[in-house]
C-alpha cells in the first residue's frame, strides 16, 4: 500500500463528531469529485479522466491527492467530496447511521503488494510468538496481519505490536532494530535487494482480503444516478484497455497518478503486486450479498475492527454495498 497509504490512525472523537452532520451539499449533476492516496490500485480513475471515458458519457470526475484517510473521510462527510477510493476495511471504520456512503465499484485487491518481513531463519508464521512485530495500528496493515493471525489460530496477545507506519516499520526493520515488519511495496523489494530476511507471507496468498472501492455518499447515490452509471461505464472501459493495451495504460496512468509512481517503469512494477478488477470481476466480487465475496470480507471487518472497537456500528452488506450499477 505505500507509504501514502497512510491508515486513519490519527482519527479523533472530534472528527468522529463531524461527520455526524445532518445535511450534506450535494455535487452539480454531472460532476463528482473523488479523494485517495497515492497508489497505483486507483489508476483505472486517473486512466479513465485522461481517455476521456467519463466524459464520452457526461461525466466530469475531478480526482484529489490527499494523503490520509481520516481527512477525505471527513471532506466526503462533509460534502465538499462526493466520494473517495479505499480499501473495505478502511472505510469500514467511518460508517455510521448518520454518515452513509456505498462502494459501488471495486478497483483492485493487493496481490503480493503487502507482505511481513521476518529473519532470513523464520520458518513459520507461528514462529511469530513472542516476537515484536513492527505495524500501523488502525491501518490496513493491522487488519491484514490479524487476518493472517487468525488462520494460524493466534491473536496479536501472541505478539508484541509496535506501532509505526508502514515506511518507519520498514526501515527499522533494514536497520535491525525490530525483527519483524508488516509493510509494503516497495519496501519488500527493497529488502529482497539488500538480501535483509525475507517475506515471510505476501497478500498473494490473501486474494479478496485487500480490496480497493469507490464509495459514494449516499445522497449523491441516489441524486445522480446517471453520473454513477457513467462512473461505472468509464471504469470499465479504462479496464478493458489495461487488458488490452497494459503499456499504454500504464503511461497514461503513471502519469496521472503522479508521486512516487510517475514514472511507467515504477507503474508497471508496482502494477504487478495488485490485481484490477474490471466488468467481470466486479461481478463476481460484489455477487451473493452476505455471503458473496464482499459480504464476508464485510464481517471479516466487523469481526477484526469490532473486537478493537473501531467500528460506528454493526455492518451488513446493504450497508456498505450498492451493485445496482454494475448491472448496466
Amino acid at each position: 500500500m505505500m507509504s501514502f497509504r497512510i491508515a486513519s490512525c490519527l482519527r479523533t472523537t472530534a472528527l468522529a463528531a463531524g461527520m455526524a452532520l445532518a445535511a450534506l451539499p450535494v455535487a452539480e449533476a454531472g460532476t463528482l469529485k473523488l479523494g485517495m492516496t497515492t497508489w497505483v490500485g486507483y489508476g483505472p480513475l486517473f486512466l479513465a479522466r485522461d481517455m476521456g471515458y467519463f466524459e464520452e458519457n457526461g461525466l466530469d470526475v475531478e480526482l484529489e491527492i490527499i494523503e490520509e484517510a481520516a481527512l477525505y473521510m471527513a471532506a466526503m462527510a462533509a460534502g465538499e467530496l462526493q466520494g473517495t477510493a479505499s480499501t473495505v476495511d478502511e472505510i469500514m471504520k467511518y460508517r455510521s447511521e448518520d454518515f452513509c456512503f456505498k462502494s459501488v465499484y471495486a478497483l483492485d485487491d493487493s496481490h503480493g503488494g503487502d507482505g511481513v518481513l521476518v529473519p532470513e531463519d523464520l520458518d513459520s508464521f507461528v514462529d511469530l510468538k513472542g516476537m515484536e512485530v513492527g505495524l500501523n495500528e488502525g491501518s490496513v496493515s493491522q487488519f491484514w496481519f490479524n487476518v493472517l493471525l487468525k488462520e494460524n489460530g493466534m491473536t496479536e496477545a501472541d505478539v508484541e505490536i509496535t506501532n509505526m507506519t508502514a515506511d518507519d516499520a520498514a526501515a527499522a526493520f533494514m536497520a535491525g532494530r525490530i525483527p519483524v515488519a508488516v509493510t509494503w511495496e516497495p519496501h519488500l523489494t527493497f529488502a529482497r535487494k539488500a538480501n535483509k530476511g525475507r517475506v515471510l507471507v505476501d497478500s498473494s496468498q490473501t486474494p479478496g482480503v485487500i480490496v480497493d472501492v469507490v464509495a459514494l455518499e449516499c445522497g449523491v447515490i441516489a441524486s445522480q444516478p446517471d453520473d454513477v452509471k457513467a462512473l461505472v461505464k468509464g471504469l470499465n472501459k479504462a479496464n478493458d484497455l489495461i487488458r488490452e493495451n497494459p503499456q499504454k495504460a500504464y503511461e497514461v496512468m503513471a502519469a496521472g497518478v503522479g508521486g512516487w509512481l510517475s514514472d511507467p517503469d515504477e507503474f508497471a512494477a508496482s502494477a504487478a503486486g495488485v490485481n484490477f478488477y474490471g466488468r467481470e470481476r466486479n461481478a463476481a466480487f460484489f455477487a451473493g450479498g452476505d455471503e458473496g465475496e464482499a459480504g464476508k470480507l464485510i464481517k471479516l471487518g466487523n469481526e477484526i475492527w469490532g473486537s478493537f472497537g473501531k467500528l460506528q456500528m454493526e455492518l451488513g452488506y446493504d450497508d456498505l454495498v450498492d451493485a445496482s450499477f454494475l448491472e448496466e
